[in-house]
């Protein structure tokens, strides 16, 4: 299995401050993992500190 995560830095609040909004993204994402099965097909999408649409996050199977 593969866990992927994109990231759109195009967005206000990245390009604001980049390296500081996605430590923000990463360290959120880090902790509410836990609560999906992390399955071929799990994900969900990724929003900023101004709660823009940023991106997805998503398991896939090996053969994906």
């Amino acid at each position: 299995m593969k866990f992927l995560l994109e990231v759109t830095i195009d967005g206000e609040a990245l390009a604001k401050d980049p390296a500081g909004e996605l430590g923000r993204i990463l360290r959120y994402w880090a902790g509410n993992v836990r609560h999906y099965a992390l399955e071929p097909g799990d994900g969900a999408d990724i929003y900023d500190s101004d709660y823009q649409e940023v991106g997805r996050w998503r398991i896939e199977g090996t053969g994906e």
